[in-house]
Formats: structure tokens, sequence, C-alpha cells
């Protein structure tokens, strides 16, 4: 018995499966933040951008 939960152990240790659907996850992950993170830092200049263009125009809706 002990041997078979040994071998399965090895097994499970050496197996490479689902590895690489792990890594795929963690880099959409940071893409995700990193996305996040782009547009939080650009919002402000960009609503800043358009209530610029609507005061320019005479006024906003």
């Amino acid at each position: 018995m002990y041997s078979c939960i040994k071998e399965k152990f090895a097994r499970f240790a050496t197996s490479e499966e689902g590895a690489s659907a792990i890594e795929y996850g963690l880099i959409a992950g940071l893409i995700g933040a990193l996305i996040i993170v782009a547009v939080t830092g650009i919002g402000g200049s960009v609503s800043t951008f358009f209530t610029d263009i609507c005061t320019s125009l005479g006024g906003c809706a």
C-alpha cells in the first residue's frame, strides 16, 4: 500500500499537465492588471480633455 501511494505521489510530482494553463492564466491576469492601471492612470487626463472640448463648444448637455 505504501509503495502505491509513493508511486502516485512521484507521478503527481513529475507531471506537467496543467502547467501551461496556469502560466497562461497568470499572463492573462498580469495583462489585465496592466490594462486597469493604464486606464486608471490616463482616465483623469482624458476626462479633462473632453471637458475642455465641451467647454470650447459652448457647454455640455
